[in-house]
């Protein structure tokens, strides 16, 4: 997206990230240190997060887990509810729910989500970065320490820092499996000899090391080049959108300022800001210092006084450090702020707009239906199959009676022994091949074959619609609609 922030005009910053050189080496980045409200928001909701991600492998309702998302096996349980390939329609209608969701959000706030929910960005962030906060010091302690030759100092923190790095990865790789294959097997692999779960612990060793890559090395370039989110970003935003803005308008033009000098005043909001920032560099500084301290905390090393980038999460690093420094010097804080390009240009802040409109209306929508579909699940499905190539047999007692094959799948977390009895005609009987009762275990399915009799006089010539009740402990589960061939006259 275009900005006119970067008056008087140089665009190239755009043609390159601020992570890779002109010969396409890698720039490492060392953030300093964030401090300030917004990094306070992030640390309390960092916590949140941790709860729920770490301690939902832990909730049991029925003995079963609360989630798990086997692909494998195909079975997934979300909030205590069973889900198998047969409702896999659930979750391609929740997707595009998921998918819209983000677009509109993106359209209004941003890639707030980013910066302040995304895995990546919480663990490498909150987590991360803090231990090398810790064991290496800030980010000027952790240029001189790479650049140091290997002292013995030096290996014991890289040593150190590297092994809790991996420590941690081991622990999200466990909370990671435990949500596809469930907290009890990861136990097991764990407390077992491998020889008995050789596939499982070469997978919790590969998510491992996959992990520790990602947040000891790839770090942003997850966020910058890997991502796709990141790329969509820019044709989904507009200049009514909410992102972490410079306030250009009152920031422009930058210079060193003395705490005690006169505060400038901001810049007309005209249809040309280019000929109020040359009339402003023969009149006064703007409110930005020049001070580059939004630069030197930015995760992704980025100049967000260039505008909005594909880089930048949303993480509002940039706004406590700013803020820090608005107060030292008597400025008003929020020069770097969440805000739109019309916000800052005109004071306008319009987020219902035809665009966002039409994305909320369709969203609206499919949760409609998602809910609809919802209801109308039941916990039981049952299919009735006429069995092909026989023909309808009158029996010896007037009752015409026809060959089925049935399943059942059991999508709770029960066990459950049925019975059939014929709704619609009420005069069917059923005989069951095998003669017992059919049984289906919890979230599996069973099959078996049974004939249906109906008296002669209660058919009509060829195909009859006729309705079953599947009952359980006496109470009815559900209903079955299928079609019964009657003699024909």
């Amino acid at each position: 997206m275009s900005s006119i922030q970067n008056i008087p005009g140089d665009e190239q910053f755009r043609d390159k990230i601020s992570t890779v050189d002109k010969s396409g080496k890698r720039i490492w980045v060392y953030p300093k240190k964030p401090t300030g409200k917004f990094t306070n928001y992030r640390i309390w909701l960092s916590y949140l997060y941790f709860i729920i991600l770490f301690g939902l492998p832990f909730i049991k309702v029925n003995g079963e887990p609360f989630v798990l998302i086997n692909i494998l096996e195909r079975n997934f349980i979300l909030f205590g509810m069973h889900f198998g390939p047969q409702d896999f329609y659930l979750f391609a209608i929740g997707m595009l729910i998921f998918l819209v969701f983000i677009i509109l959000f993106t359209v209004v706030f941003g890639r707030l989500f980013c910066g302040w929910i995304c895995p990546q960005t919480i663990f490498m962030e909150l987590v991360y970065r803090r231990i090398e906060y810790a064991i290496d010091g800030d980010y000027n302690a952790q240029k001189k320490l790479e650049a140091a030759p290997w002292t013995t100092d030096k290996i014991i923190k890289r040593v150190s820092k590297h092994i809790i790095f991996f420590a941690i990865a081991v622990l999200i790789a466990n909370t990671f499996l435990a949500y596809i294959i469930g907290l009890d097997e990861v136990v097991k692999i764990i407390q077992e000899p491998i020889a008995l779960h050789a596939g499982g612990f070469a997978a919790m060793i590969i998510f491992s090391f996959v992990f520790y890559v990602v947040f000891a090395r790839l770090r942003e370039q997850v966020c910058t080049t890997i991502c796709p989110y990141g790329r969509l970003q820019g044709v989904m935003l507009d200049n009514k959108s909410l992102v972490v803005a410079y306030d250009f308008v009152r920031g422009e033009p930058r210079g060193k300022m003395q705490k005690n000098k006169a505060i400038a005043q901001p810049l007309a909001a005209t249809t040309d800001v280019a000929e109020d920032y040359f009339a402003s560099v023969q009149n006064k500084l703007g409110d930005c210092i020049d001070c580059k301290l939004c630069i030197h905390v930015c995760p992704t090393g980025i100049d967000i006084r260039n505008g909005t980038q594909l880089e930048c999460v949303n993480c509002t690093a940039c706004m406590d450090a700013c803020d820090e420094v608005m107060e030292k010097v008597e400025r008003p804080k929020g020069l770097i702020r969440l805000d739109s390009i019309d916000g800052i240009e005109k004071g306008e802040h319009k987020f219902f707009t035809p665009r966002t409109i039409a994305y909320s209306a369709v969203l609206f929508i499919l949760i409609a239906v998602e809910v609809i579909l919802f209801s109308l699940r039941s916990d039981v499905e049952v299919l009735f199959l006429r069995t092909g190539g026989l023909l309808a047999q009158e029996q010896a007692d007037g009752k015409i009676s026809n060959l089925y094959n049935f399943q059942m799948i059991n999508k709770t977390a029960d066990s459950l022994n049925v019975e059939f009895k014929m709704l619609d005609p009420e005069a069917g009987t059923f005989e069951i091949i095998g003669g017992n009762k059919p049984a289906v275990g919890k979230n599996s399915k069973a099959e078996g074959a049974i004939f249906i009799k109906i008296p002669k006089d209660k058919l009509e010539s060829g195909k009859n619609k006729i309705v079953i009740g599947v009952y359980s402990e006496g109470k009815l589960i559900t209903k079955v609609k299928t079609t019964f061939f009657g003699p024909i006259k």
